[in-house]
């Protein structure tokens, strides 16, 4: 089964990190936030996605 991958707004500090390593996945909205683009939510297995989430300052990427 896929992991989901989600972006906990709450710790998000929009430094972009994730949209630098995983910018197919990850992209930064109007609100200075990251989001999870549409259709990538079960990205969560990805080398890419994996590290975005281990080099998120907030520890905002969530994979479940």
């Amino acid at each position: 089964m896929a992991k989901k991958v989600r972006i906990d707004p709450d710790l998000c500090v929009g430094d972009a990190i994730c949209t630098d390593i995983a910018p197919d996945v990850f992209y930064m909205g109007d609100d200075g936030l990251a989001h999870v683009k549409e259709g990538m939510e079960t990205a969560g297995d990805r080398a890419d996605v994996q590290e975005a989430a281990e080099q998120c300052p907030g520890s905002a990427i969530i994979i479940e």
